[in-house]
């Protein structure tokens, strides 16, 4: 399924005020949430029932070959900031559009999304992305907010020590910063299935499929579909320190500008690790993502996930 410029670019303008009042709900609700929290915990049984409120601080670098979009496991501002610096560069878009292709690229991004766990069965985030990318021809940018993202993750069925798995879905939209003729909007679900070994889930199996739609605000670009099937599993010690990985193949149709293919299609493979440090109740304290996906040609990436928390159950 393709969605036309056309409406990425209508979607764009009317969504682009509404993650910043999301956010502000969301900062609003984490401060009377972390009073409660702290109320509940000068109750009898000294628990707090609160939700968790944290901004879940990501830091990531990646390297992309030329000729290729790092799209991957859940990292749509990543996508964004490549993007932008890729073609909203006057020299970069006249060379792609006469048959060059995309330049390869380094990227730091930091993700902010201030979430709420509201309940162990559903999170709520909203936030924005800074970056600074370099290219062969423009070197290093300067720091720049380049995206806003807003989701939610849920589970859909729990397993709760019975044989089937537990069902999760997670939703998010991110959309480029500034709002301009190329800007994209991107649409990302992952739907996945845990088999938990044990009533604690600290060991299991993974499998699951990722959906990632671009829409760009103009009818002379277009990103096709990329869609992702991967299987994996977990071990979490009794230290609380959780080993995490996932193996699968993502199918990309390519992008086009101007009618021609500046990004080929391709069918590849793409691995990823999760090594995590987590508190007695499953709150993260502390997380490193690597990940190598082939588009067609190795691209990497590496995140360090350090959430700040303003409530913590």
């Amino acid at each position: 399924m393709q969605v036309t410029g056309r409406v990425g670019a209508l979607n764009a303008r009317n969504c682009v005020g509404f993650p910043g009042l999301v956010l502000a709900v969301l900062i609003c609700l984490s401060s009377g949430i972390a009073r409660a929290g702290d109320e509940d915990d000068d109750s009898a049984n000294g628990v707090s029932s609160a939700p968790n409120v944290y901004l879940d601080m990501r830091t990531t670098y990646a390297r992309v070959p030329a000729g290729a979009l790092a799209v991957g496991f859940g990292n749509s501002s990543l996508l964004a900031a490549l993007q932008s610096a890729a073609i909203s560069n006057a020299g970069s878009l006249a060379a792609i559009a006469g048959g060059a292709a995309m330049p390869g690229a380094q990227s730091v991004v930091v993700d902010l999304p201030m979430t709420i766990d509201v309940n162990d069965n559903v999170s709520l985030y909203a936030g924005v992305s800074a970056s600074s990318t370099s290219t062969p021809m423009t070197g290093w940018s300067s720091v720049a907010l380049t995206s806003w993202n807003l989701g939610f993750q849920a589970d859909l069925y729990n397993q709760n020590g019975g044989s089937i798995p537990t069902l999760s879905w997670q939703s998010t939209i991110t959309q480029a910063i500034p709002n301009g003729p190329f800007a994209t909007t991107s649409f990302a679900n992952v739907f996945e299935f845990d088999y938990a070994f044990d009533q604690d889930e600290t060991r299991g199996l993974l499998a699951g499929v990722q959906d990632t739609r671009v829409v760009i605000g103009s009818q002379l670009a277009t990103i096709h579909s990329d869609i992702m099937g991967y299987v994996g599993g977990y071990y979490q010690w009794p230290n609380n320190w959780k080993l995490t990985s996932r193996a699968g193949v993502q199918v990309f149709g390519g992008a086009e500008l101007l009618g021609r293919a500046s990004v080929s299609s391709f069918t590849q493979p793409i691995v990823r690790l999760d090594l995590d440090r987590m508190d007695d109740n499953d709150n993260r304290l502390f997380g490193v993502t690597a990940q190598i996906m082939w588009v067609p040609k190795p691209a990497y990436q590496i995140t360090l996930r350090t959430p700040l928390y303003f409530a913590r159950n």
